[in-house]
């Protein structure tokens, strides 16, 4: 006699995460975003985010109603990553900054929205957080004698700006030579000076 469903017991069924699936599938579609932009520019269909991140679409929707919000959510994790390594007080400006040019180079699409939107408050708090963070970073490098005094902090992140403006003009397969370039001029200009000779 064929076994009755009761016999058999509860049917089993994937299990519902549901709202607890939520911080990790915001990480998911963070860490796809940054590739799939990189890959194929701000012209990367908005779906393959979510089918990178292996999440629903609506759960992309729910996350990221727009790509600004996405753009600044990669951001956000990018100036997360620069605060932990600026607060170790071993980290030079030279480890910051490559840190801030390996970002740009895979995030020159994103950059771009970004400087389209500068007075959105979400774009705002975002500086802030760069500027704060390249303060910190200057006001260290001067005391131990690896920055000019003339450098200021808007130097820095002027040059930064630059570099990313470069970044996106350039062909990817290029980026690379050219941010060593680009931060090899910068450097120099960053270094302390020698004192002009005194004038008889």
């Amino acid at each position: 006699m064929p076994e009755s469903r009761k016999d058999r017991g509860p049917a089993l069924r994937k299990p519902n995460l549901g709202p607890s699936a939520g911080p990790a599938n915001r990480r998911a579609l963070i860490a796809a975003a940054r590739e799939i932009f990189a890959e194929d520019g701000l012209a990367a269909p908005f779906s393959a985010v979510a089918k990178r991140a292996g999440v629903g679409q609506g759960s992309l929707y729910r996350h990221f109603p727009d790509r600004l919000a996405l753009a600044i959510a990669v951001f956000d994790a990018n100036v997360d990553e620069l605060e932990a390594a600026v607060a170790d007080s071993a980290t030079p400006l030279d480890d910051l900054l490559d840190r801030v040019i390996a970002q740009a180079l895979v995030s020159t699409g994103l950059i771009d929205l970004i400087q389209a939107h500068p007075h959105d408050p979400r774009v705002e708090r975002l500086g802030a957080r760069v500027q704060a963070i390249t303060a910190t970073a200057v006001e260290r490098e001067r005391a131990a004698g690896r920055l000019g005094d003339h450098v200021e902090a808007a130097d820095v992140l002027l040059a930064i700006s630059m570099l990313a403006g470069v970044l996106g003009r350039t062909d990817a397969a290029d980026r690379p030579v050219t941010a060593r370039r680009a931060w090899a001029l910068f450097h120099a200009a960053f270094a302390p000076r020698a004192a002009d000779p005194a004038v008889d």
